[in-house]
């Protein structure tokens, strides 16, 4: 059987691609910048939560924590996933790179179906007082990012089948693999804010 270039290992020996890194440190400082944006949306839903004399909506008592729990293992799972996706590839091993970023994307795909079922099953709606509001902004929001990480990662993954395409750098999927840790994060931040501190209210 026939082989293609994009199919054989880049380097027999591990470390053979190299990061780029001013490109990566120019994406750092993105990636500050959206903490900024989203660490101002935590501090106006705490700030909300706080001093809003009605908090939820009327008629719903709270939170279904059961999906968003299962969805946050998948999530946090999926971060470990793509390290070692990235792992394969300094490794020079293309298709260990291909399944395991592949797995990552199919997680992240798993969560945005399970937040779109949660949403469709919710009680109250955008407009049902400040936490329907805050909570699709929130929620919304992140889910906005697991998607462009998504598209991200569909990209990379068309890249790999380009003959010697990450033979002199790999700055792209380091990128987007910060970019999924970083959402994940966020999610985990979010989790505990929404529905663990809702919980226990």
């Amino acid at each position: 059987m026939s082989t293609t270039a994009s199919d054989l290992p880049l380097q027999h020996t591990p470390g053979h691609i190299k990061h780029d890194g001013h490109n990566l440190t120019g994406f750092v400082i993105f990636l500050c910048s959206e903490s900024i944006i989203f660490l101002a949306f935590f501090a106006g839903f705490i700030l909300l939560k706080l001093t809003a004399p009605e908090w939820l909506p009327k008629g719903v008592e709270g939170l279904e924590t059961r999906m968003p729990l299962i969805n946050t293992i998948v999530l946090v799972s999926s971060s470990f996933v793509a390290y070692f996706a990235e792992r394969k590839l300094h490794q020079g091993n293309l298709w260990g790179f291909r399944l395991l970023w592949m797995l990552t994307m199919a997680m992240g795909c798993y969560f945005v179906y399970g937040q779109y079922v949660e949403w469709s099953e919710l009680a109250f709606s955008l407009n049902s007082g400040v936490f329907g509001g805050t909570f699709y902004l929130l929620t919304g929001f992140h889910g906005l990012h697991v998607i462009t990480g998504i598209l991200l990662m569909a990209l990379m993954l068309g890249r790999s089948f380009r003959p010697n395409n990450y033979a002199k750098g790999d700055m792209g999927v380091t990128s987007v693999s910060l970019f999924w840790h970083f959402v994940d994060v966020i999610w985990i931040i979010l989790y505990v804010l929404i529905y663990v501190w809702q919980r226990s209210s």
